[in-house]
């Protein structure tokens, strides 16, 4: 029977340790391609359960730990730390600068990507502690039987050194208590230290990587806010054109009840107001509907009311030279960034791969008590020095060259790819911009001239000239000019707002593009 304890203040063995950090390494070249994928995919966010789900049979399944949220003041806490807020009872006042801020705190995509940013970090850490001594403090305490005549000794034969019969027992046991302190170190081992240096810049690429996630939620919500007050603008002009639908029925009916007037002109007007109050709806409900969606992408519950206290905001934009914004995007792109930080980590992994074929160099000691228990206690302690050379492992690492190179070859691929796409990018959302400028222009100069001309046609109708054939017809081309407004200025700055992503600055100069 044997008892024995031992504490590990760091992971044991040189050899496992080697393993261990060249494993990270490659361990965190993974990671850097699966974060880069991940914020190249950011611009499309999660979207809301289909309700397909609720055609499914039920399920009786065990209660988990989140099925039982706790509130807490205006949250709801799940397990693992997560809370969601609570809708409140009154419309929570929402301006453009609000909810990009509660998108950048609580968006999924944000929050993922700390997480992940989080991990790379610890993985560093694994990296970095090949490069520091491993310590080890064991203690151990044992009890012993030992059957001496198994192993090939006899009492009787210990009588030629002096040993009296039967002073040896054939079964010994032996008590045994020992305390040791254990010290190994690396002392020359360039692999470790690329792998490292490799390590290091990773950190760079999830950071990229966040900040290229924190830029798309900002164009998704700016977005989302700009869509939800094209539909405000759109639920007032129909609201305008109901009341001017409603006084234009009144006034053909009062017509027609005095006998100057036609059953005719009561009927259209009948039909051109309930059809405006059919617009109405159909408005009304895609803002429900864009406001749930906004919702979504701040984090905020999906029946939080919101009142949008911002208007519109329109403002012609003075663009950067071509050279020079691209110059910029090439400076301030974080999806490139990201992929120029994730060469230089293949770089540094090719160079680690390469100096493994170099000599290593480790040095381990050890130093404690050990003796008999309750009896007599002796220092005891080792110390040797490791020189290690690789002779016969060519072909492997032939292989991870050859698997490092390909990957720097991707990488430096992926790079010019990139640069290509965000030239055409750039250049086609100059154009949006251009021709959406133009085209709000255009809406609205046919906005005052289809105003204009209702007007004339109202007071044709109520001076008895003419029927209200033609204010109808005036009233559905102010109506469809009016809509072409709202989507000509939605598009217009949703314009700005996509060259602002694609130049890399959409974060810290949304407002300069939308001219706020």
């Amino acid at each position: 029977m044997e008892i024995f304890f031992q504490l590990n203040s760091l992971r044991a063995g040189k050899q496992e340790r080697r393993r261990d950090s060249l494993g990270a390494g490659v361990l965190l070249l993974a990671l850097a391609c699966f974060a880069t994928a991940q914020a190249q995919e950011s611009a499309v966010l999660p979207m809301a359960p289909g309700a397909q789900s609720a055609t499914l049979p039920a399920v009786h399944r065990p209660v988990r730990p989140y099925d039982s949220p706790t509130m807490a003041g205006s949250t709801i806490r799940f397990a693992g730390g997560v809370t969601v807020e609570k809708a409140t009872a009154e419309a929570l006042p929402l301006g453009l600068d609000d909810a990009i801020d509660r998108g950048l705190k609580h968006n999924l995509q944000i929050l993922l990507a700390n997480q992940s940013e989080r991990s790379v970090h610890g993985e560093i850490s694994t990296v970095y502690f090949a490069l520091l001594p491993n310590v080890r403090a064991t203690a151990f305490t044992g009890a012993s039987e030992i059957n001496l005549a198994a192993m090939g000794f006899k009492p009787a034969s210990f009588a030629a050194f002096g040993f009296a019969p039967g002073s040896i027992h054939e079964i010994t046991k032996v008590d045994t208590t020992g305390v040791q302190l254990s010290a190994d170190q690396v002392l020359f081992n360039l692999t470790d230290v690329y792998l490292y240096a490799a390590a290091r810049k990773a950190g760079d690429v999830v950071e990229m990587n966040r900040l290229n996630v924190r830029g798309g939620v900002v164009d998704a919500v700016g977005t989302q806010y700009l869509a939800a007050l094209a539909d405000q603008a759109q639920i007032a002009n129909t609201r305008a054109r109901v009341t001017a639908d409603q006084e234009v029925l009144r006034q053909a009916t009062l017509m027609h009840e005095a006998g100057v007037g036609i059953n005719l002109d009561v009927l259209r007007s009948q039909v051109q107001l309930q059809s405006e109050q059919q617009a109405l709806v159909r408005a009304e409900d895609s803002f429900a509907k864009d406001k749930i969606a906004l919702n979504r992408l701040i984090g905020l519950p999906a029946e939080q009311e919101l009142t949008l206290v911002d208007a519109v905001p329109y403002a012609d934009l003075v663009q950067m030279p071509l050279e020079q914004t691209k110059a910029l995007a090439f400076e301030r792109r974080k999806d490139l960034l990201a992929l120029e930080a994730q060469l230089e980590v293949a770089e540094r992994a090719q160079k680690a791969v390469k100096y493994e074929r170099l000599p290593s160099l480790a040095f381990n000691s050890d130093y404690g008590v050990m003796g008999v228990t309750r009896g007599l206690y002796h220092g005891v302690f080792t110390a040797e020095g490791t020189l290690k050379i690789p002779l016969f492992e060519e072909g492997r690492l032939r292989g991870e060259s050859e698997i490092a190179a390909a990957q720097e070859l991707s990488l430096w691929r992926q790079i010019a790819s990139l640069r290509v796409s965000i030239d055409a990018q750039i250049r086609a959302s100059r154009l949006d911009v251009e021709s959406s400028a133009e085209l709000v222009k255009v809406a609205r100069s046919n906005v005052d001239l289809a105003t204009e001309a209702l007007a004339d046609t109202r007071d044709r109708f109520t001076a008895g000239v003419d029927d209200d054939l033609p204010v109808v017809e005036a009233q559905a081309t102010l109506a469809a000019a009016q809509s072409r407004l709202v989507a000509t200025e939605f598009r217009f700055n949703q314009a700005k707002l996509t060259l602002a992503r694609n130049t890399g600055v959409v974060e810290t100069e949304y407002k300069q593009y939308l001219g706020r």
